[in-house]
């Protein structure tokens, strides 16, 4: 058995749902369990519904469009079997009629699911009428999380026991199975979401509790390439990496994969593909445990608008564990993930994403500390570099701040907006 996993962009309309269909053509033999995202930027919309449902404003139009928007991809897809659509439809309604809680973050999880159930019940009925031998199941019966919402933990011994007893005996009559990812439940049935991009966490989850042979993520790009093509020119394809190798990508910023995704998959052993649905029968990309190909092509990962903050404690006194422990407590307590970080005798910086709010944690961090930061900088991490390969990168911009092991050569610049 396989684990299939298409993300938004390859099912973003109804031609696109249609080449899902031309791929799994291509595997009609094998067992499958297809694990799907929302369609297109369905996730964008559903958080504009939250929002007007948390602020109880203009969620009639935004409901509309939403259906509107899956009714025409329905239509297109000469889908006929109208009652299981509205069924949906009507469920989150219904939501949006009562009352909400205090607690903005369970509504959330309560509301962004449709997206993909939505989009898995369309594909499901796609499929059968199509002949496949296709069942839908809901992921939620199945993967079992704790009430953390937005970002929930996944209880594995109840997962592995809702899979086998739940979902393993729909393989004896049909040999594909679409279930959503993203999300999971309590064990009182409440809706929860593994944190966003967490549909490729959850194709990980099933081939692990389903001990699959293989876990493939299809996406609009070849495979897992070594740079951003958007950003740097000639990128590499990497046709084969280690789980290790993955997971220091993902850590650092690649964004082909999901951090959370790997580590279920390195405990069994179990390869992950990526491929592109746009050329399905090309290679791709293979991640497995042998590490013979890492170091043949050097990975760039280039992350822009980043804020460094450099802290002295007023007192002049070393930066000890009393003192990061404060910065960090402060730092989480406001939810803030560090990029990069180095200390000195006296000072403590960081590396951080231009996204928060500065003025709350300079409040917080002034009482005790003199801040300075620097605003619009970059991070460039470079993954098996060289000392050509970094001069050239920084070249024409000011090195703030700089670290390199045997591996792993990371610099904080500012351009030179002199040139």
């Amino acid at each position: 058995m396989k684990v299939f996993k298409f993300g938004g962009a390859s099912v973003k309309d109804a031609e696109a749902i249609k080449n899902v269909g031309r791929i799994l053509n291509l595997h009609k033999h094998e067992e499958l369990i297809i694990v799907v995202s929302a369609i297109g930027k369905t996730t964008n919309l559903l958080e504009q519904l939250i929002d007007a449902y948390w602020n109880e404003n203009g969620m009639k139009s935004i409901f509309e469009e939403f259906k509107s928007f899956h009714k025409t991809i329905i239509y297109d897809l000469n889908l006929t079997n109208s009652t299981i659509f509205h069924t949906h439809f009507s469920a989150l309604e219904d939501k949006l009629n009562t009352n909400k809680s205090d607690n903005y973050n369970f509504e959330y999880d309560q509301i962004i699911c449709f997206g993909e159930l939505l989009s898995t019940t369309i594909i499901a009925e796609y499929l059968k009428e199509n002949a496949f031998k296709c069942e839908w199941f809901d992921a939620r019966q199945v993967i079992t999380t704790t009430n953390k919402w937005r970002e929930a933990k996944v209880n594995w011994d109840a997962t592995s026991t809702h899979y086998t007893t739940k979902v393993s005996h729909l393989l004896d009559s049909n040999n594909i199975l679409v279930t959503q990812g993203f999300i999971g439940g309590t064990d009182t049935n409440q809706t929860t979401t593994l944190g966003r991009e967490g549909s490729d966490f959850t194709a990980s989850i099933f081939a692990f509790v389903a001990n699959a042979e293989s876990v493939t993520i299809w996406k609009d790009v070849p495979g897992m390439l070594n740079a951003d093509p958007r950003i740097f020119n000639g990128t590499v394809l990497l046709k084969q990496i280690s789980f290790k190798e993955a997971i220091e990508l993902a850590y650092y910023g690649a964004s082909v994969i999901h951090p959370k995704t790997i580590q279920p998959l390195k405990n069994k052993e179990i390869p992950l593909f990526i491929k592109s649905f746009i050329k399905p029968l090309d290679d791709g990309t293979m991640i497995q445990s042998s590490m013979i190909y890492d170091s043949k092509v050097p990975s760039f990962i280039f992350k822009a608008n980043q804020l460094l903050l450099s802290l002295t404690p007023r007192d002049f006194s070393f930066v000890v564990e009393d003192n990061l422990k404060d910065i960090f407590s402060i730092l989480a307590d406001l939810n803030i993930r560090i990029n990069l970080m180095q200390n000195s005798a006296v000072s403590f910086s960081f590396l951080i994403d231009n996204k928060y709010d500065l003025n709350e944690l300079l409040d917080l961090l002034n009482p005790d500390y003199l801040v300075k930061y620097n605003e619009n900088v970059e991070l460039l991490t470079i993954r098996h570099y060289n000392s050509e390969t970094v001069n050239r990168l920084a070249g024409g911009k000011t090195i703030l701040l700089e670290q390199r092991s045997r591996q792993m050569a990371r610099l904080v610049l500012k351009p030179d907006l002199k040139k």
